[in-house]
């Protein structure tokens, strides 16, 4: 079984590539401004070993 908090959070593409979104969205989006809300809207890579990747996926 894998980790429920992790699969949640993140997007596996087809080749491979793990991407998480941005944090600071949750909410107050409307004392931040237009510039940083869509900087936030886009996924970002996530940078964790093979390893890790295995043991949080495969539990």
């Amino acid at each position: 079984m894998s980790t429920k908090s992790l699969i949640k959070r993140i997007k596996i593409t087809k080749k491979g590539k793990i991407l998480r979104r941005a944090m600071g969205l949750g909410h107050n989006k409307a004392q931040k401004r237009t510039v940083q809300i869509k900087r936030r809207q886009k996924f970002r890579g996530l940078d964790l070993k093979k390893k890790n990747i295995i043991r949080y996926l495969n539990r």
